[in-house]
């Protein structure tokens, strides 16, 4: 008689123990936000007259340009984008047409 209760707790036990082993099935959702403005080198020369004047004002005289370009964003605004470098550090600024300072 005590076997035959101890197979049955051992067979409860057993029956109650089993691993239910389910695949999880979970979906993920991926959004990649990319840029959507369009950058153009522009010689440092050929940038406008606004511009040049205002690279040569005194605050900024003092930074040599090394690059520019023309960023055109998705609702067809744009600017123009300077990278300064005086000693070894480095800045960039951005101007609209006029030589204004664009945020």
């Amino acid at each position: 008689m005590k076997q035959i209760i101890l197979s049955a707790a051992f067979l409860a036990f057993v029956g109650l123990t089993t691993v239910k082993a389910n695949e999880v099935k979970t979906s993920f959702k991926y959004t990649v936000q990319q840029d959507s403005s369009a950058k153009t080198p522009v010689e440092l020369k050929d940038l406008p007259a606004a511009v040049q004047t205002t690279l040569q004002t005194d605050p900024i005289k003092q930074w040599t340009p090394t690059a520019a370009f023309l960023v055109t964003n998705a609702d067809k605004t744009t600017y123009y984008q300077i990278d300064l470098k005086k000693e070894d550090k480095t800045a960039t600024i951005k101007m609209d047409k006029d030589g204004k300072a664009v945020k």
